[in-house]
């Protein structure tokens, strides 16, 4: 019998609400020290998971003891050995389901919290794989809480194991397609060749920005403002050229011709001056001319320099050329066409 109360208390009923109460007292005294005492000092941390994890667990922790005095207060009743048996059973079932939350709320505070503050500046591209990861923990934990239950209960778990494991090879002979899929995008995303946001050249000719990893596809916007949607498994098979790696700045390549006779020293001079008032020129970003060639009806140059991100290149294009046009109306600069004269004989 709990806490020997027999040897005082005869009355089973009277013995059982006393243990009752005992727990109360006891789960009082818990929810207390977890008020008064741990709250303020996770409070004084850095991180907020500490606090999170206590607020949360609180409750399903408080209903663990409860179930627990619920099993010693039958215990004091005194009742027929099946009949205890059975309200035993039903109470750890309870206490398993209660466990296997707990279980998951830390994994989820902690691991993937965790995860998350890391992958903060990449948390688009691995929120999918977190969702996924989430959905797996759960289904694990949820089966083993339920073989455990039904061991609980006397049954046979052999055959159940074994109707998992055909199921299971069943499942993926299925969804080849999808799993290869679902296991394209974890490796792009593990691998940090693309992540939402990105400029990316796709082999055909396809470009355009990344809006979304999925777990199935990738679903990227062209400059005509068309979805293409693009299986993982592809994808990930698939040359890519990402603009916006190694890093996100990129280089613009400004080509133009003057007529001849022009001054060279001065064409570069004017070209230098006006590309330094781009906007989004790269910080500490050099500007090159280089004359290039002399072909048959003008001095070509070409101008190179760095805008900070892939995303204002065409934009830093459409200004450079008009910038370069404008100062040579300017300063009587040229800009020929080509032509070519024809002679007729008489």
């Amino acid at each position: 019998m709990a806490f020997g109360l027999e040897n005082y208390i005869a009355n089973a009923y009277i013995r059982s609400l006393v243990v009752i109460l005992i727990v109360f007292v006891f789960l009082r005294m818990f929810l207390i020290i977890i008020e008064k005492v741990l709250l303020k000092v996770t409070s004084k941390t850095k991180t907020q998971a500490d606090d999170i994890l206590i607020k949360k667990s609180s409750k399903p922790l408080s209903l663990i003891i409860i179930l627990l005095g619920l099993r010693l207060a039958i215990e004091e009743l005194s009742l027929d050995s099946s009949i205890e048996e059975f309200m035993g059973k039903v109470i750890f079932s309870i206490i398993v389901l209660f466990v296997s939350y707990l279980t998951y709320l830390i994994m989820d505070i902690i691991i993937f919290r965790a995860l998350k503050k890391m992958a903060k500046s990449n948390y688009e591209s691995v929120k999918d794989l977190m969702s996924l990861a989430k959905s797996f923990l759960r289904i694990v934990i949820g089966i083993l809480a339920l073989l455990y239950v039904l061991e609980l209960w006397g049954i046979e778990i052999g055959p159940f194991l074994a109707g998992l494991g055909i199921a299971g090879i069943a499942i993926a002979f299925a969804m080849q397609s999808t799993l290869s899929n679902i296991f394209g995008g974890i490796s792009m995303i593990l691998d940090k060749t693309v992540k939402a946001g990105d400029l990316v050249y796709l082999e055909g000719g396809t470009k355009g920005k990344i809006m979304n990893i999925g777990l199935r596809s990738t679903k990227i916007l062209t400059f005509d403002n068309e979805l293409i949607i693009v299986p993982n498994g592809k994808l990930a098979d698939s040359k890519i050229q990402n603009v916006a790696l190694p890093e996100p700045r990129s280089r613009v390549v400004i080509p133009f011709g003057v007529a001849y006779g022009s001054n060279i020293s001065k064409v570069k001079k004017i070209v230098k001056s006006e590309l330094k008032k781009i906007n989004n020129l790269e910080k500490d970003s050099e500007i090159i001319v280089r004359f290039l060639e002399m072909s048959d009806s003008s001095l070509n140059f070409k101008a190179y320099f760095y805008v900070d991100s892939f995303e204002h290149r065409i934009d830093a294009v459409d200004e450079a050329n008009t910038r370069i046009y404008e100062s040579f109306n300017r300063n009587g600069i040229e800009i020929p066409f080509p032509q070519r004269d024809v002679h007729m004989k008489e």
